[in-house]
C-alpha cells in the first residue's frame, strides 16, 4: 500500500476501527491489568522503576529532550531550505513534519487532561489510594482529577511516525529512508511507552491510543499538506505534456 493510500479516509477509518476493536479485546480479556500485575510483581510489589535514574532521568526526561532536539533540527533544516543549503524539494515535507509532530503531542496531552483516567500507581491494586474504575464509569468528585490516558510520553516518540510521510514526499533521496523513519518512530514510542509502564505511569491500552492518535494526525495532515500539493503539481505537469497540449488545441481548433 502506497503512503498516499494510507492517508485516505477509508485507511484512516480502518485504523480507528482496529484501535477500538483492540481496546475492546484488551478490556474483555483483562490484558491491561494482567500485564501491569506482571510488571508490578516482577519489581517485588513496588514500582521500583518509578524514580530510577535510567527510567525517570534517562528515558523520561532524556527522551522528551531528544524529541525536542529532533524537532529543533527539523526547524533548522527547514530554515536552511530557503538558503539552498538543504534541497528546496524538502521544504514542504519539513514544514509538514514541523506541524505534525507537535500537533500529535498536543492532541494527546489535551485528551489526557480531559479523559479522567488514573495511572496504575494511583490505584489500590498497585499500592495507591484510589479504587479501580471502569473507563465508562462516572468519576466521583471526591477522587480528585486523573490525567493518564492516553500516554503523553509515548506520543513524544510515536509522533515521529510522521517522518514516514515526510520522507515519502521529499523526493528519491529520502524516499528510500521512509521505512527506516517509520521504524524509528515506532521504536521510540515503544521504548518510551514500555518504560512508563514499568514506572507504573500507564497501562498498555494508553500506549495503543497514543500510537493511534499520532498515526491519524500524521496521515490526515499528510493528506492535506503533502499529497494534495503533489497531486496538483502532477496534474499541472501532465497538462504541459505535448499530448495534452495537442489535445487542447484540437478542442479549440477542431
Amino acid at each position: 500500500m502506497s503512503p498516499a493510500t494510507l492517508t485516505r479516509a477509508p485507511a484512516l477509518l480502518g485504523v480507528l476501527i482496529a484501535a477500538v476493536l483492540l481496546t475492546a479485546g484488551i478490556a474483555a480479556l483483562g490484558v491491561d491489568a494482567a500485564w501491569a500485575d506482571r510488571l508490578y510483581a516482577w519489581q517485588g510489589g513496588h514500582w521500583l522503576a518509578r524514580d530510577a535514574w535510567w527510567s525517570a532521568g534517562l528515558v523520561h526526561t532524556g527522551g522528551r529532550r531528544l524529541s525536542i532536539a529532533c524537532w529543533l533540527a527539523v526547524v533548522a533544516a527547514w530554515a536552511l531550505s530557503w538558503t539552498g543549503a538543504v534541497p528546496r524539494t524538502w521544504r514542504a515535507p519539513l514544514g509538514y513534519l514541523l506541524t505534525a509532530v507537535p500537533l500529535a503531542c498536543l492532541l494527546v496531552a489535551w485528551l489526557k487532561l480531559h479523559t479522567g483516567i488514573d495511572c496504575p500507581w494511583d490505584l489500590q491494586r498497585y499500592g495507591g489510594a484510589r479504587p479501580w474504575l471502569s473507563p465508562l464509569a462516572s468519576r466521583p468528585a471526591t477522587m480528585g482529577a486523573a490525567a493518564c490516558f492516553p500516554a503523553a510520553h509515548a506520543a513524544a516518540g510515536y509522533a515521529w511516525v510522521a517522518a514516514y510521510f515526510a520522507c515519502s514526499a521529499a523526493g528519491p533521496a529520502l524516499r528510500r529512508w521512509r521505512h527506516a523513519a517509520l521504524g524509528t518512530g515506532l521504536a521510540l514510542g515503544a521504548v518510551f511507552g514500555l518504560v512508563q509502564q514499568l514506572r507504573g505511569a500507564h497501562f498498555l491500552s494508553h500506549d495503543l491510543w497514543s500510537l493511534t492518535l499520532c498515526w491519524l494526525v500524521a496521515a490526515a495532515l499528510a493528506r492535506i499538506c503533502l499529497y494534495a500539493q503533489l497531486r496538483d503539481a502532477e496534474r499541472a505537469s501532465n497538462a504541459m505534456q505535448p499530448s495534452a497540449i495537442a489535445h487542447r488545441l484540437r478542442e479549440v481548433h477542431p
